[in-house]
């Protein structure tokens, strides 16, 4: 038997996905799944041996590998023939929360549900909104989107814990970054709705913003290179992936500042990942 499960592209409200914040306020993110898979491969009948495991990329990339890797095991230990994918998103979050992993639930539902998502976190529930990014929007993503991976390791539990200790300690920096990430997000469902990029790109310059609030060291492994190419115009905005210090951040190029910006990134050593947007979401053939 064999399942897999998408990795994903968080563009916006990351963080406001994670308890206590949907209790507290509610949480929204858009996101959307890449066509790289995480594989779980189990012979038939053996039910419980662990699965074997294929990753596309290095894990604590900040594509949600583990997230990806977890739909894969919960639709492999499926009794059902066609699991229902928000099932096996939330036994995959519960699957990760249990094994001590600070986490929320856009990573599984991503996985879980493949496409572009615009989804709100209110206490442990999860809302699905009507979201159609235009095609144009789309196409324009794909050309200029750069995903590139640093090669610097990072530990997302111990930036999510550094982060909600502050926040549980009500520290002002915290709140108003998280908010302001929360609210970035409406400007980015819109924005790709009705492809006006500019308000994408807004959206992702205030979501930069509030990350640097609630902690300044998500963003430090990517300064040095990445800021060059914003102040030459190449980069039009950018953010990292995942809980950042490390791992892929994504790189939204002035049209004309591709070439310029593929360049610096390789010259630093960076690896540019080759990806597409995927449809599906968890698939399981036995």
């Amino acid at each position: 038997m064999k399942a897999s499960a998408p990795l994903r592209v968080d563009l916006a409200g990351g963080w406001t996905d994670v308890a206590p914040f949907p209790s507290d306020f509610g949480g929204e993110v858009v996101n959307f799944a890449i066509n790289k898979r995480v594989v779980a491969t189990r012979d038939v009948g053996s039910t419980d041996s662990p699965p074997e495991l294929d990753f596309p990329v290095p894990r604590g990339s900040g594509l949600g590998t583990s997230s990806a890797m977890h739909v894969a095991i919960s639709a492999l230990s499926s009794t059902k023939e066609n699991p229902e994918p928000r099932i096996i998103a939330e036994e995959a979050y519960k699957m990760e929360y249990r094994s001590g992993n600070l986490c929320g639930r856009q990573d599984q539902w991503a996985s879980a549900l493949g496409g572009f998502n615009h989804l709100l976190f209110l206490g442990g529930s999860v809302e699905e909104m009507p979201f159609e990014p235009a095609k144009s929007a789309k196409n324009w993503l794909k050309k200029h989107l750069i995903i590139s991976f640093s090669g610097i390791s990072r530990n997302s539990g111990e930036m999510q814990r550094s982060v909600w200790d502050s926040y549980s300690r009500g520290e002002s920096r915290t709140m108003e970054g998280l908010h302001i990430i929360r609210g970035a997000v409406k400007t980015m469902a819109n924005g790709l709705q009705q492809d006006r990029r500019d308000m994408v790109v807004t959206s992702l310059g205030e979501i930069c913003k509030g990350v640097d609030l609630i902690n300044p060291e998500i963003h430090s492994p990517f300064r040095s290179i990445i800021y060059p190419l914003v102040e030459n115009g190449s980069v039009a905005a950018w953010k990292a992936l995942g809980a950042g210090g490390g791992g892929c951040s994504a790189i939204l190029c002035s049209p004309s500042g591709l070439e310029t910006a593929n360049e610096a990134l390789r010259n630093a050593g960076w690896g540019i990942l080759d990806w597409d947007f995927e449809d599906e979401g968890v698939i399981l053939e036995r």
